[in-house]
């Protein structure tokens, strides 16, 4: 029987049903569904599985690293930038190499639907050398889960899969497998490989290299992996992930008159590459993300002619593909879908009506006339939408973190009234840090946290800053006369404005604790918030 699921769903039952323990993450879209999708599950709660919010990808990576050490399997989910928050773990864990099976599933979003960038995951399990699995479609991320886990635990290394927003966000009937049972615990025999001193890390990082060969292996035998070759030898087709599904929607009827060679696993298999490209006058790469496998190509062959993709502009360097992209650079004629009508207007993103975030930044705006433009530091978060019209008050967006740091590098450049605005989640997931750092030098900056009791970007997922930031300042270091919490409602304006000019004129590190629950909170999230506060006090 088939099940209608998201990518994002037939991923997370493909990995309850290949026996993890538990699973640990970050919310970001496109990557959300996953976890939340465990945390829901009548089965995962039966079966006892870990399902809760991580601090930040680095600490649920580590942690996933964690249960793996016991020998059980542990599966870590984040979206493309939260593995680089999570590099610094996923470099080294390579290195030492894994007990149970630990799969890393990162969700990447080409044409940023809600990121900053595009950066393909591929390049860091290319640059970590670990196996990297990339399905095509919904049954294939449910199959890949049992694989990777195996794979995992044959080879002994954590194993990096990649998913896109279009197969994350949509469905396809998948069939189930039986589910197998969770491993027990089993402490490694050798536990030398887990202390990374440079003794030991340097004869665990041999063995990494020592492991390619297997990893290659791995690849040209891989089911995943296909290669059909037919006499028309004027094209042949590289496509990867979900681009296969791309070039098959053009070319199921019509499959018998091209080769095609399928890349789900990498490393790529060159045994393969190498006998399309001998037997096939034209080459095109059909990747989502970077063109990484079309570069590697150009490093592998001398005419580098016969090889086209997105380097040569067959297909766009930016943004997503589409079947008729891939239809145009294979060839074949697709009529064009007709424009969008002049009536549609476009809707740019905007906060919810009645959105406390609303009312904290008419607060700031009226404080920015007398203390100059430009000087606002701004974090990820529903609050980025105040660098947008009708707020236009936030001036910077880099990273989570990054407005806290950044106002204090403006304010060691001889910045004034640097004031930093982040949320209570982007807070403890990479802001503490920072914030201790400007502590440490008494900076003059006023940071604004905030609060609205959850990850409300993603979905309202639970902030594990409730009801504990006026802690976490005050033992970072900040004065207490000079942490003001505030609550961002018309009635107050005048009394926060007053807080915020006397802390933005204050000649050191302030905070501001802005406190409202987020619109979009169900009645009970409100009163589980209600409870947690009342356990705290």
């Amino acid at each position: 029987m088939k099940n209608l699921v998201l990518g994002n769903e037939a991923l997370a039952q493909g990995a309850i049903d290949a026996g993890i323990s538990g699973v640990y993450a970050y919310p970001g879209t496109p990557s959300t569904e996953i976890t939340e999708y465990i945390q829901n599950s009548k089965i995962a709660k039966e079966l006892g599985l870990h399902a809760t919010w991580s601090v930040n990808e680095k600490t649920a990576m580590e942690a996933a690293l964690g249960m793996s050490y016991c020998g059980k399997r542990a599966l870590t989910v984040m979206k493309h930038v939260g593995l680089n928050v999570a590099s610094d773990v996923f470099m080294n864990m390579a290195v030492s190499g894994i007990n149970g099976g630990l799969v890393v599933v990162v969700a990447d979003d080409p044409s940023m639907h809600s990121s900053q960038n595009e950066q393909d995951s591929r390049f860091y399990g290319k640059f970590a050398k670990v196996p990297i699995l990339e399905p095509s479609n919904q049954q294939e991320a449910y199959n890949m889960m049992h694989y990777a886990f195996d794979l995992s635990e044959e080879l002994q290394l954590p194993v990096l899969l990649r998913l896109v927003t279009r197969l994350s966000h949509s469905k396809s009937g998948v069939v189930f497998k039986e589910r197998r049972c969770q491993n027990g615990i089993q402490l490694p025999v050798n536990t030398d490989r887990f202390a990374l001193i440079p003794s030991n890390a340097k004869k665990q990082y041999k063995k990494l290299v020592g492991k390619r060969e297997l990893l290659l292996q791995a690849s040209e035998k891989s089911s995943w992996n296909k290669l059909g070759q037919h006499k028309d030898r004027s094209l042949g087709i590289v496509a990867c992930g979900i681009g296969y599904n791309y070039v098959m929607e053009n070319l199921a009827d019509d499959l018998e008159f091209f080769s095609l060679l399928k890349i789900s696993q990498y490393p790529i298999p060159k045994k393969k590459l190498k006998k399309l490209y001998k037997e096939s006058d034209e080459v095109l790469v059909v990747e989502e993300g970077y063109p990484l496998v079309e570069e590697i190509l150009n490093d592998y062959f001398d005419d580098t002619r016969k090889i086209t993709g997105k380097l040569t502009g067959h297909l766009p360097e930016t943004g997503e593909l589409t079947p008729n992209l891939v239809a145009k650079a294979i060839g074949l004629y697709r009529k064009e879908p007709k424009p969008v009508s002049d009536l549609v207007v476009a809707r740019p993103p905007q906060l919810c009506e009645g959105c406390g975030h609303i009312d904290l930044f008419k607060v700031i705006q009226e404080v920015i006339p007398s203390i100059g433009q430009k000087k606002v530091f701004g974090d990820i978060g529903c609050y980025a939408l105040g660098a947008l019209a009708p707020m236009n008050t936030i001036n910077t967006l880099i990273d989570m973190g990054a407005s806290i740091t950044m106002a204090k590098g403006a304010a060691d450049a001889g910045l004034d009234n640097a004031i930093a605005i982040i949320g209570d989640s982007t807070f403890t997931h990479s802001g503490m840090t920072g914030l201790l750092e400007a502590v440490n030098e008494n900076s003059p900056i006023t940071v604004v946290i905030s609060d609205n009791s959850a990850v409300a970007m993603t979905g309202a997922q639970e902030s594990l800053a409730t009801g504990r930031l006026k802690e976490i300042c005050l033992g970072l270091g900040v004065p207490a006369d000079h942490l003001k919490q505030i609550v961002p409602l018309k009635k107050n304006f005048k009394l926060n404005v007053e807080i915020l000019k006397k802390e933005i004129n204050h000649k050191g590190v302030s905070v501001i604790i802005s406190e409202r629950p987020c619109v979009r909170l169900t009645r009970e999230s409100k009163e589980q918030i209600k409870q947690k506060l009342a356990s705290l006090n």
